[in-house]
């Protein structure tokens, strides 16, 4: 497949293309930066420099190609202004470009942020309606909303893909959250997914005909209790933090059962603690 993927720079895109690359696919990348994307070029991919937000630059980006991966987004360290305008103006106008390209298939990256605060009575299906209580999962949700018109209306070849909290093979995203970790109680639950099953969801994603406009939750098949992870990070919590309340606004545990039944995925670290033994982190 020929294959644009933006955010190929990020912590997702710079474990993904490696893997479509490696695969055959032809992987071109939209980048602000060349230098940035240096590694990426020099392993195949091929690079268009430009920004989502100057929809002049994205129609060399999109030519030719038979799916756009999506991964661009600002979280943190960008003011409100500046993650509204890169998760939900440069998103659409990313999707006007595909179209007038006649691209078949656009696969966004979303969280399951979208879902909102947990309360435990069930997991998280992709039909519950998102209510975001953060400026990056609102702009994600509206921005799902936004491009699901565009997939009623205009016909865009719509892949939704909701990632659980992102970790492994290398990527520090676990260590950075053990500020918000330490202040839990150890019992709380968190929903992980390995980014090899990132890559893989992606490409079945990319890559499956017949599901234009459908939602799926990507996740381990275990969430981890905060406790389990600080044990592996060598911490342990105080004694008090047993009778801390849990943190609603991270009880976002989802159901798995639609992509692992339409996609046919399967993954490869169910757990974080297949991914401890396997070395994978």
């Amino acid at each position: 497949m020929n294959i644009l993927v933006t955010g190929a720079t990020g912590k997702v895109g710079d474990r993904l293309v490696p893997r479509l690359l490696s695969r055959g696919d032809k992987v071109r990348i939209l980048v602000r930066d060349l230098q940035r994307a240096e590694g990426l070029i020099a392993h195949g991919a091929e690079a268009v420099q430009g920004d989502l937000l100057r929809p002049e630059t994205l129609t060399q980006a999109v030519a030719g190609a038979d799916a756009v991966i999506h991964l661009a987004a600002f979280f943190r360290g960008a003011t409100p202004e500046e993650t509204q305008a890169v998760n939900l103006q440069g998103t659409l106008a990313l999707a006007e470009a595909a179209l007038e390209a006649k691209v078949p298939r656009l696969v966004f990256a979303s969280t399951n942020l979208v879902y909102g605060p947990g309360h435990g009575e069930r997991l998280f299906r992709e039909e519950d309606p998102p209510r975001p209580a953060a400026p990056y999962p609102t702009t994600k949700a509206t921005a799902e909303e936004a491009l699901m018109e565009l997939h009623r209306s205009r016909g865009l070849g719509l892949r939704v893909v909701r990632l659980a909290f992102v970790y492994g093979e290398q990527d520090p995203h676990l260590t950075e959250g053990l500020h918000w970790f330490r202040g839990w109680t150890p019992a709380q639950p968190i929903h992980l997914v390995h980014h090899a099953d990132v890559a893989q969801a992606f490409m079945l994603a990319a890559e499956r005909e017949g599901i234009d406009g459908r939602i799926y939750n990507v996740a381990d098949l275990e969430p981890v209790s905060a406790g389990e992870i600080m044990r592996l990070f060598g911490e342990s919590a105080p004694e008090e933090a047993a009778s801390r309340p849990l943190n609603a606004a991270w009880h976002q545990i989802v159901d798995t059962r639609k992509i692992r039944e339409e996609l046919g995925f399967q993954p490869l670290y169910p757990s974080l603690q297949d991914a401890v033994r396997a070395d994978a982190l």
